[in-house]
């Protein structure tokens, strides 16, 4: 079993990872992503890696049509949660995006919040991409948000330590190889002074790398941003946003 698919993972470490700030920023990356795509009311979106449903539930609000699919039944669990407090229909499936095919075809599927390049092989990184590419519709739009190999050199930092959610979080960084993979450490203190650990590797893949693989999977243009507001991929880009279009 690869880590993310331990649900103690999950729900140790979502109060770190989604905090106040995170859920503060969703109606506006929803926003974003409704603009992007040039979604209607009614368009089919899929939220691949939909976790706690941060980003589904606002674009539920936005009169969309969505389909979220994770992995975890804790984050499903809780994203039913999020989505009956907003009193919205948000449509859920328990599946792993390795193996995960849909004969629905959707006008925009989305993959936000760095959430690939964790898989023990480059082939199962490949074929979530491809699966992903495969749910988008002719016409329809892929939109990504994650750390690319580019971002991940600019703001590279061996490491913090900080206090989120009533713990004491310290983290370590090294690279792995020549930029190929970010290693990993998080540790959490809770105040009784119980310490949970963990460590994993993200595989870095350049924006380039990406778009032509877009291509390859049946993309007619991959273009690729800074950020959200269309701004230059360059030295300044805050993350890489990768948006294919059929």
């Amino acid at each position: 079993m690869e880590w993310f698919e331990s649900e103690d993972f999950w729900i140790n470490y979502s109060p770190i990872m989604f905090d106040e700030n995170r859920w503060k920023e969703a109606p506006t990356v929803a926003g974003y992503i409704k603009k992007i795509a040039g979604l209607k009311k009614g368009s089919t979106v899929l939220d691949a890696g939909c976790g706690l449903g941060r980003i589904s539930v606002e674009l539920v609000a936005l009169e969309l049509d969505v389909t979220g699919v994770d992995l975890i039944q804790a984050e499903l669990d809780a994203a039913k949660e999020n989505a009956q407090a907003e009193d919205v229909p948000l449509k859920l499936i328990k599946a792993d995006l390795r193996s995960f095919q849909t004969k629905q075809k959707f006008d925009c599927t989305i993959n936000l919040y760095t959430s690939f390049g964790y898989c023990d092989t480059f082939e199962e990184d490949m074929c979530i991409l491809k699966n992903m590419a495969d749910s988008v519709k002719k016409g329809g739009t892929f939109i990504m948000e994650c750390i690319s190999r580019e971002t991940a050199i600019m703001y590279f930092s061996s490491g913090e330590e900080f206090e989120r959610a009533g713990v004491k979080v310290t983290t370590s960084f090294t690279v792995e190889g020549a930029w190929e993979g970010l290693r990993s450490k998080w540790t959490l203190t809770a105040p009784d002074g119980k310490i949970i650990d963990h460590e994993f590797v993200q595989r870095l893949y350049s924006a380039s790398f990406l778009c032509n693989k877009l291509l390859e999977f049946g993309f007619t243009n991959a273009q690729v941003y800074g950020d959200f507001d269309f701004s230059p991929y360059n030295q300044n880009a805050r993350t890489m946003i990768l948006v294919g279009k059929k």
